[in-house]
């Protein structure tokens, strides 16, 4: 189990699954297979499948222990779901919440759990099935997330396309059920004072938010989908194919990829491969990427 230490506070990475999951001409509408060539030292195998091409990428959520709290951050696709047309992520069994359980935490202790943003993948452990009903997963936490994400994905019920036809189902079985538990936050937000700072990072989806966690000079930022894949520090312009604003996102990606290399912040994305965390740099070249 991949651990890692900010000050006097604990981050371990909690596994959901891991594979060669989306192909690069269709994940990213920018995609220049030369770019891939002139990282080819770094990228594979373990950012790119040898074999079939395609991005090698991570469903994980961050535990945080501050000594005093227990933080989640993102909570992946979850057990027993119905997320057709996407076969692979359908009615999954992964030992998702075994995992969490090893590292001696029980779902009841869990005091927040902080989505991102309420796709797919980072609100699916939100809930669980329980006799035919979604409960609660961590019944004594308060789950956090932005008032703009939650009235988006409200309003974009009405649309048709395949991807939302997936969001509704996730926002009925993984969202809905939690409302009482959840405090939506409007713009920066204090979660525990001087220690966990929630900040408004839109543009993958419009109420997209970040966690930034400080300890004893050092920093972490948990930077949910800013960042799908690492070769988007090296070109910052490229946007997954599910970014809701497009413009917006890469004037963020660019924000928090400079703020990152300026502070020496550990940076926690939700989505990368071994070692699925790292400090970003910056030179003539603009960015790169030194996994920790």
């Amino acid at each position: 189990m991949q651990q890692w230490k900010i000050g006097n506070v604990n981050i371990t990475r909690i596994e959901e699954l891991i594979g060669p999951l989306f192909d690069p001409a269709r994940f990213f509408p920018d995609f220049d297979p030369e770019v891939f060539d002139q990282h080819r030292e770094w990228l594979y195998p373990r950012q790119v499948d040898s074999a079939s091409g395609n991005l090698i990428a991570s469903m994980h959520s961050w535990l945080i222990e501050t000594g005093h709290h227990k933080i989640l951050v993102d909570t992946c696709i979850g057990n027993d779901k119905d997320r057709m047309p996407y076969r692979n992520w359908s009615r999954m069994h992964t030992p998702w919440l075994r995992n969490l359980v090893r590292t001696g935490v029980s779902p009841e202790e869990i005091d927040f759990v902080m989505c991102t943003h309420l796709h797919i993948d980072h609100v699916g452990w939100n809930t669980r099935l329980v006799d035919g009903n979604w409960v609660p997963t961590f019944p004594n936490a308060k789950y956090v997330f932005a008032r703009t994400e939650f009235e988006f994905w409200q309003q974009a019920r009405e649309r048709t396309d395949n991807f939302n036809e997936v969001n509704k189902k996730t926002f009925d079985d993984s969202v809905l059920p939690i409302v009482d538990l959840a405090e939506m936050i409007d713009g920066e937000h204090e979660l525990i004072a001087d220690l966990v700072h929630l900040k408004p990072a839109p543009g993958h989806t419009p109420g997209s938010i970040i966690l930034q966690l400080s300890s004893k000079k050092e920093r972490a930022l948990f930077t949910g989908d800013i960042c799908h894949h690492p070769i988007q520090v090296y070109r910052p312009t490229w946007n997954s194919a599910y970014c809701e604003l497009p413009a917006q996102a890469i004037a963020t990606r660019h924000d928090i990829l400079e703020s990152c290399a300026a502070h020496r912040t550990l940076m926690l994305p939700a989505h990368f491969g071994p070692t699925h965390a790292g400090y970003v740099t910056c030179g003539t070249d603009g960015f790169g990427f030194a996994f920790a």
